[in-house]
């Protein structure tokens, strides 16, 4: 049997690899005989795929860096660079894809040190076109699985599982109702309402109730990231396309591909951006920095803000068409004292959560702790209400949570005498007002960072300020 020689074998659907998506991947086939990179050409065509081909490494390798592909398929020894030269080259770019080697001439050796410099298979030939097609599927597959392992998939499901809204108020209700309506469409899904919340717990049951279910749930803090690199973030670069940029980098609307991206705190998302941003969500496409090609996804977006959006697009700090874009579906989600009724079901909840967690099974909370928990006014909203519990189980000694146990009034009464203490009242009105003002901000940042357990991202949302804002004003205060 000559080296040309294919070794054809009935081929089932499944093996064919015609499924959803499988016509938008793109394979690179490298090999120098043409009539062999023919026969393969085909084969991989019929079975759902894209291929480009070359004939020599030197053209494999000038296409590999305009261009992404999804697998890289090679002969080992070619004209001019070798199959393993190509390996190390897509690895430099984007060590995600797969690369798979083919030869008539492979030892051992050669089989061992490709696998070793990270290719994902080593093809003999003659070549079995269904194991082929088999390889080439799991070698999608398994870029799939790393791609979701980038985006902690899995830490995600074991900290949350799917989602679980507690609440029988009538605001509660209304809510829910609006999100069993809008979670099996591709609409647009705009949150807002206060920090703490529960923002992104409503986003993750959106997905979780819709038909992308299965796919990635990637979540962008546009607060948390600074306007200099949000665009890097959210659409990725090119290797080269600035100093730094070593590999080629993909970014976060590209990995919740068939998914949904959550764009939270999206009223401090700069306007440089929203653009970009604006077109995405209409026509489904963007370029990466540095690039030329034109990336096309099909990615739901949800976004959420604590901020008025139409006042910022008032005073042309967001822009209007992006507002009315993303406000397809606006919906409203109230702080925790318009529905106190709540307030018990989530405390137990949490008791349980934190019990388990904290190994301190058996723990209640006692009649006067409830009363106390629904006489307070939450500030913080959920967010408070569980940082309030986990402490509360913490500090207490016995099998009761007890008021003192919540400790919340106590911080109430302290901030109080904290702000009179700082308070100067000599010198002018003006001078006295412009005192008590910064004390007022002072004793409000140390609540927001006490009640966040000092997680500075949460304590900005809390605030409604951006995290370089509140960065500012810690060491301005001396907080730290």
């Amino acid at each position: 049997m000559t080296e040309d020689s294919l070794l054809f074998m009935p081929v089932s659907s499944i093996m064919l690899g015609i499924k959803s998506g499988s016509s938008r991947v793109k394979i690179l086939l490298i090999e120098d005989k043409d009539s062999l990179r023919q026969m393969l050409s085909t084969a991989i065509k019929k079975a759902g795929y894209q291929v480009d081909e070359a004939a020599d490494g030197n053209i494999a390798a000038e296409k590999i860096r305009k261009q992404p592909y999804q697998l890289i398929l090679t002969d080992l020894r070619l004209p001019t660079l070798s199959g393993l030269d190509i390996l190390k080259i897509q690895k430099e770019i984007d060590a995600t894809i797969p690369v798979m080697l083919m030869t008539a001439y492979g030892t051992i050796e050669e089989a061992v040190e490709a696998m070793k410099q990270g290719a994902f298979d080593f093809v003999p030939k003659p070549v079995d076109i269904s194991h082929l097609l088999l390889l080439i599927e799991r070698s999608l597959q398994q870029r799939r699985l790393l791609l979701e392992n980038m985006l902690l998939k899995e830490e995600f499901q074991r900290m949350y599982g799917i989602p679980k809204i507690i609440g029988d108020s009538p605001a509660m209700q209304t809510v829910s109702h609006s999100i069993q309506l809008v979670a099996p469409t591709d609409a647009t899904v705009l949150l807002t309402g206060e920090s703490g919340t529960g923002k992104e717990v409503f986003s993750r049951a959106i997905h979780q109730l819709s038909t992308r279910r299965d796919k990635p749930f990637v979540t962008v803090n546009c607060a948390a990231i600074p306007h200099t690199l949000i665009e890097n973030e959210l659409f990725g670069h090119e290797k080269g396309s600035y100093t730094g940029a070593f590999a080629r980098k993909i970014g976060k609307f590209e990995l919740a591909d068939q998914g949904t991206i959550f764009l939270d705190e999206i009223g401090e998302l700069h306007m440089s951006v929203q653009a970009k941003v604006l077109r995405v969500i209409e026509e489904q496409c963007f370029e990466r920095i540095g690039g030329l090609e034109t990336i096309r996804v099909n990615t739901r977006v949800v976004a959420a803000t604590n901020r008025n959006l139409q006042e910022l697009v008032s005073k042309r700090e967001f822009r209007e068409d992006l507002f009315f874009r993303l406000s397809v579906i606006p919906i409203q989600i109230p702080p925790l004292r318009e529905r106190i009724s709540d307030v018990r079901l989530l405390a137990q909840f949490f008791v349980d959560k934190f019990s388990r967690e904290l190994h301190r099974q058996g723990l209640q909370l006692s009649p006067e702790a409830a009363r106390a928990l629904e006489e307070y006014s939450w500030p913080g909203n959920v967010r408070e209400l569980q940082n309030t519990i986990e402490r509360s189980i913490i500090l207490c000694d016995g099998k009761m949570i007890r008021p003192e146990d919540l400790n919340f009034a106590f911080e109430q009464r302290k901030q109080s005498e904290d702000f009179i203490h700082l308070l100067d009242l000599t010198g002018s009105l003006t001078d006295v007002s412009s005192r008590a003002s910064r004390a007022a901000e002072k004793v409000k940042i140390k609540q927001a960072l006490d009640l966040s357990n000092w997680n500075k991202t949460q304590a900005a949302e809390m605030l409604a300020v951006s995290y370089k804002t509140l960065l500012n004003k810690i060491k301005e205060y001396e907080l730290e």
